[in-house]
């Protein structure tokens, strides 16, 4: 029998788990697993600022997170995917090569998101990839004492890169630009707690305030001109643009429309994880953009094409939450504890303890990526000599 196709596009948190999470549960001599990835190393996304800020990260190749699972990892750039012929364009060292699949898992996620603003492009930084972060560390090591770094956006990404740059670089004047109140969807205790360790780190605040253009040396904004030697752009993100030149069902940002078992809703020979889809969760709620989605987003994906290919049955396990994990540098931290559609709830930890936690919660999620069958059975299992035909869930309900 000719081996089962699985192409796994993005090596990121998801896509690697989902790739290591396959290869533990098939036997190798029904599927061949590809893993296609731009960059030979994994990288630690949420620990992007603190790259930036001038720390150096853990080296972490995919040739020994994947030493022996039988994962072939394809060094190339995506260029294009074909859901109708199932085929996938890369770009290599050698040149453009076209890759077949049986089944695809789309794990690309995102990058920054300007949101249109004029000067963004050419005059902020980012810290949503490995290459922002270190052209941001570049330029922070240039600047002179009392120059001034502006982040803009008030969100998790923006409140972690203020507070890192911050405590790394004490002799430069930082300020955060929200378009809101600072931290507007946390508890009491955690707005409070953010709000005392900025004030502490000196990081000046600019509450209710839209960025409209971003010039050198300077922010536009509705309250007025901010002086900027650097801008650190944090305000979302945006998907990978591929998906939407597909003919997958795709919202109008782009993500990839899925079902419960993060398989296309268009398309049943593909899946897709992470920042790529857009999956709803406790509360008919979508999932937003984060590791804490990612995870088990990428475990349903896995567990239900495993599933699948072998008979078994569907899992039908929600994803949820828990707490937001939050570091204000590295002796401060914030855990906003949650409801199951990440609503704040009045409990929260903070201080150097949280700063604690959120290192373990880190460590434990690059620990996920290398052990992807926690709580699974080690044994692999043998496809079905003649799978289920694939069909969509209109299909299915006909």
């Amino acid at each position: 029998m000719q081996q089962h196709r699985i192409i796994v596009l993005g090596a990121g948190y998801t896509g690697a788990i989902a790739a290591g999470r396959l290869a533990k549960q098939l036997h190798r001599e029904d599927v061949a697993i590809t893993l296609v990835n731009a960059e030979p190393d994994f990288v630690e996304r949420v620990r992007l600022h603190q790259l930036a800020a001038g720390q150096e990260l853990t080296p972490r190749p995919f040739s020994e997170m994947f030493a022996g699972t039988g994962v072939e990892l394809k060094l190339a750039k995506v260029t294009a995917v074909d859901a109708d012929r199932k085929t996938v364009t890369v770009t290599t060292a050698a040149g453009a090569e076209e890759l077949t699949y049986d089944t695809l898992v789309y794990a690309l996620g995102s990058g920054w998101n300007s949101q249109g603003v004029p000067g963004t492009a050419e005059h902020a930084h980012e810290v949503s990839s490995r290459p922002g972060a270190l052209r941001l560390r570049e330029r922070l090591a240039a600047l002179r004492a009392g120059e001034s770094v502006v982040v803009v956006g008030g969100g998790l990404t923006g409140l972690e890169a203020a507070t890192e740059i911050a405590e790394a670089r004490p002799d430069l004047d930082v300020a955060l630009a929200a378009r809101g109140g600072l931290g507007d969807w946390l508890s009491d205790k955690g707005r409070a707690h953010v709000r005392k360790v900025l004030t502490g780190l000196g990081v000046t605040a600019y509450e209710h305030t839209e960025v409209t253009a971003v010039e050198e040396g300077r922010v536009t904004t509705t309250t007025g001109p901010v002086p900027a030697a650097v801008t650190v752009w944090t305000t979302g993100f945006a998907v990978h643009p591929i998906a939407r030149a597909t003919t997958l069902e795709v919202t109008d940002t782009g993500r990839i429309v899925v079902d419960a078992t993060m398989r296309s809703v268009s398309h049943p020979d593909v899946y897709a994880v992470g920042d790529a889809a857009l999956a709803m969760g406790p509360g008919d709620k979508p999932l937003r953009m984060s590791c804490a989605s990612g995870a088990p987003m990428a475990w349903q994906a896995a567990d239900a094409i495993a599933a699948r290919l072998t008979g078994r049955k569907l899992p039908k396990t929600q994803p949820r939450y828990f707490n937001q994990c939050i570091s204000l540098g590295r002796k401060e931290g914030l855990i906003q504890y949650v409801t199951a559609d990440d609503r704040a709830v009045r409990a929260a930890l903070t201080g150097r303890f949280a700063a604690g936690y959120k290192e373990l919660v880190c460590k434990g999620a690059v620990w996920g990526v290398a052990n992807p069958t926690m709580g699974l059975p080690t044994r692999r299992h043998r496809i079905l000599r003649t799978p289920a035909p694939a069909t969509t869930p209109a299909q299915a309900a006909a």
